[in-house]
């Protein structure tokens, strides 16, 4: 038998679906409740080694209030700009940093938040 490699479309719809579970706060479990499967094949779709199919990709968008066009990427590169970001978004707590930030209306309170978290990364903050 051939092992199948994780197709890069089936990565991006994963990474989606992942990024919008956190995004509405749910864990891979109650997703996994609410579609009848176990938490593993949550997992195995959100990393893209099982192909999500049609319908219970429509039952994803649904549970998760998602267009199902919102797992698909706008781009015809596989490796688009929004799957890098999404990349990124892998943990609850990076979410929950993305939305505070993008709460804060002060541009001058938004720069020097970006500068202290860039020191505290360890990064070189150059100005813009």
């Amino acid at each position: 038998m051939n092992k199948r490699s994780c197709d890069p479309q089936d990565m991006e719809v994963g990474r989606r679906i992942r990024a919008r579970r956190l995004a509405r706060d749910m864990s891979q479990t109650d997703l996994a409740t609410q579609l009848g499967l176990t938490f593993q094949q949550v997992q195995k779709y959100e990393k893209g080694t099982n192909r999500v199919g049609a319908g219970r990709l429509k039952r994803i968008a649904e549970i998760l209030d998602a267009p199902i066009t919102y797992f698909y990427s706008v781009s015809d590169q596989p490796a688009s700009k929004t799957a890098d970001i999404l990349g990124f978004v892998d943990n609850a707590r990076t979410l929950r940093l993305i939305q505070a930030y993008s709460r804060i209306e002060n541009p001058q309170l938004q720069q020097a938040l970006l500068e202290l978290t860039e020191r505290i990364a360890g990064e070189v903050v150059e100005a813009e």
